[in-house]
């Protein structure tokens, strides 16, 4: 009776005890939640920016740890609303208000993992106002930035995949993602000192953390442990292709990047590091039919056994692999692999075209011209005015596919809804049925807002055209944080939550091509460039001054002179190139003494532009009097005289 009676005074204890702690950790929980709830202040830095037709609201992000995601309210009705979400990193809501005119007020509070809620920010209020062309455009480019640097992987620095991949990060993406870069400063949306570092994240990841395959990277990788994540079953190792957007990128940043500092020097390094490693004679598979392959993997060779033949999205990799410094393939690769040109017979196979589509001539590619891509991807980079091979003028080319794609659209042969002259483009993106490369040969009613846009530089009237027309008439639907989704169906009522980075990133490189030629030309100031161009057989060709926005590049030296002239205190002096070169621009004074050089660099092809401050190499005011300048280049040397006034 006694153990008994023990045993349950035990079990009453134990339970007792077992309760009391139960309670203090609910009541240790509850404070903790509650001290949690105490710590989340309002977010800071809170400010509305209007555009034409919507509102980004942005504010500081916490870096205390504690907050999980943002809410965003907007006065409604004398209160204010809760109207989105946004998750930690991005920093920025887009309120799409429908048109100019319209004045909204906003306040975001912070939220933390057990949804407790910080108080509101302070109210921030902005109106939209109607926007000039040139204010659209840039509106465009800040908001398509934004997916390759807010949304960038917070370890390596690459691009996503796409919206939602997490830790997968695509090559080629990022390649267009190191061109949004150099937008991003020139613009203004961030600062040089911020490209820099980014910069220098993504290329160390690059160099010491990423799965390189004889140089060359794979299709999609692990954000942060650079492991490869295989693209297909058998596509678990090197992409060339891939791997050539990637250079393009990084030979475009290597020439923006050209500043004597210890940072850039560094940076410049790292590139012609990863530049010169890429085996492109591996590439070649055993070398017997002059063409390089798409893939190799350690584990299954080359099982997928693609080549690389044209005309499509892969010009690029020829012209790299050509111009490699170190592991380069002969021009015959470009002949008889990509062109498969045959030089008994004079002709292409399924390369050239050289019929009419609606009444415009197509030259290379397949017929109706395939993807709109097909003219995006290989040219982010390299300019392809004013020159040509014994195949095409690739501008031209490339302009004529454009209008093939929206005079397809415009006669809509199986009378999908929404097609019009601004509402146009075709080419591999989202579509309701999955992922599919849309073109007019295999057209299902899916429009891309990147096909119509990032054709501008052959098509500005026509491109403009459709960007406002896709802004103003879907923008609610289709436009949100990184500016246009990937893609819409009127027909199926469809319209893409998605972003991808190969479809982000033609938009942003291809719209500051038109606007300034940016990329194009630090790409083509690259010393490998014109060697390649001259061993292929590129010439000049002026017949792209019929479309009237491009400038044609004279065939000869051009000294125009200098102005003004005389002047105080200082003076531009202006040259045009037939092609990228080295020059070296030095100011003498009327007794042959050098002065100052102002130059000695390789500068981009077309009009070049070097002010002098009057001041010598000292830094100080230079004497009043006459001055020669000599512009050396390659073995000739031409001068001018200028006069200097107190």
């Amino acid at each position: 009776m006694k153990v008994k009676t023990i045993y349950i005074l035990i079990c009453f204890v134990m339970i007792t005890l077992r309760f009391t702690s139960a309670q203090n950790q609910e009541n240790f929980n509850g404070s903790k939640e509650a001290i949690n709830a105490a710590l989340l202040t309002a977010p800071t830095g809170v400010a509305a920016k209007a555009f034409d037709s919507h509102i980004d609201i942005s504010w500081d992000v916490s870096t205390s740890g504690g907050v999980s995601k943002y809410y965003i309210y907007k006065l409604l009705g004398g209160t204010y609303s809760r109207i989105g979400t946004s998750a930690t990193g991005a920093g920025v809501f887009t309120d799409f208000v429908g048109s100019p005119g319209i004045t909204a007020s906003y306040r975001v509070s912070a939220v933390d993992a057990n949804n407790n809620e910080s108080p509101m920010s302070d109210s921030v209020t902005a109106t939209t106002y109607e926007m000039t062309d040139d204010q659209l455009l840039t509106m465009l480019e800040e908001a398509t930035f934004r997916y390759f640097w807010n949304y960038a992987h917070p370890v390596s620095g690459l691009a996503r995949e796409r919206l939602g991949s997490g830790e997968t990060v695509t090559i080629g993406g990022s390649g267009f993602g190191v061109m949004a870069i150099l937008v991003g400063i020139y613009r203004g949306f961030i600062t040089r000192q911020q490209g820099i570092d980014r910069m220098f994240k993504i290329l160390n990841f690059l160099s010491t953390k990423a799965d390189r395959f004889h140089g060359a990277f794979p299709h999609w990788m692990n954000g942060t442990t650079g492991k490869v994540i295989p693209f297909s079953t058998y596509d678990d190792g090197g992409d060339l292709v891939e791997t050539s957007y990637m250079i393009q990128g990084l030979l475009t940043a290597r020439q923006f990047f050209n500043k004597g500092t210890t940072e850039e020097d560094s940076i410049r390094s790292l590139i012609t590091s990863i530049w010169q490693s890429v085996d492109w004679n591996w590439y070649k598979q055993d070398g017997s039919n002059y063409t390089l392959y798409w893939h190799w993997s350690q584990n299954y060779d080359w099982k997928i056994n693609m080549p690389i033949r044209g005309y499509n999205e892969a010009m690029i990799v020829y012209l790299l692999a050509v111009a490699s410094p170190t592991h380069y393939v002969s021009k015959y690769y470009y002949d008889f692999g990509w062109a498969y040109y045959n030089y008994f017979t004079g002709s292409g196979n399924k390369y050239s075209n050289g019929k009419s589509f609606y009444g415009i001539p197509l030259y290379v590619g397949e017929d109706y011209g395939g993807p709109l891509f097909f003219a995006h991807y290989s040219f982010l980079g390299f300019d392809p005015r004013n020159i040509k091979d014994k195949f095409a003028d690739y501008f031209i080319n490339n302009r004529n596919q454009t209008l093939i794609n929206r005079a397809y659209c415009i006669a809509n042969p199986k009378h999908y809804s929404g097609y019009d002259s601004v509402t146009w483009g075709l080419t591999a993106s989202d579509d309701p049925f999955g992922y599919d490369a849309h073109s007019p040969t295999n057209d299902n009613g899916t429009i891309s807002p990147t096909a119509a846009i990032s054709s501008m530089p052959y098509t500005p009237t026509e491109s403009i055209a459709a960007f406002k027309n896709l802004y103003h008439k879907y923008g609610k639907k289709i436009w949100g944080l990184f500016g246009f989704k990937d893609a819409f169906n009127v027909s199926k009522n469809w319209y893409a939550d998605s972003y991808l980075a190969i479809d982000e990133g033609p938009i942003i490189a291809m719209v500051e091509n038109y606007r300034s030629q940016l990329l194009w030309k630090n790409f083509m100031a690259n010393p490998e460039i014109a060697p390649m161009l001259d061993s292929l057989g590129f010439t000049s060709d002026t017949t792209t001054t019929d479309v009237k926005e491009v400038k044609a590049i004279p065939q000869k030296f051009i000294l125009e002179g200098n102005y003004p002239n005389p002047f105080n205190p200082s003076t531009t002096i202006k040259f045009v190139l037939p092609y990228s070169q080295q020059v070296e621009l030095t100011i003498y004074n009327i007794l042959g003494e050098k002065v100052k050089t102002l130059v000695n660099n390789i500068l981009p092809a077309g009009e070049n532009e070097i002010r002098w401050n009057g001041r010598n190499y000292f830094d100080s005011q230079a004497a009043a009097g006459i001055y020669i300048y000599t512009l050396s280049i390659g073995r000739k040397v031409y001068s001018s005289k200028m006069v200097l006034l107190k």
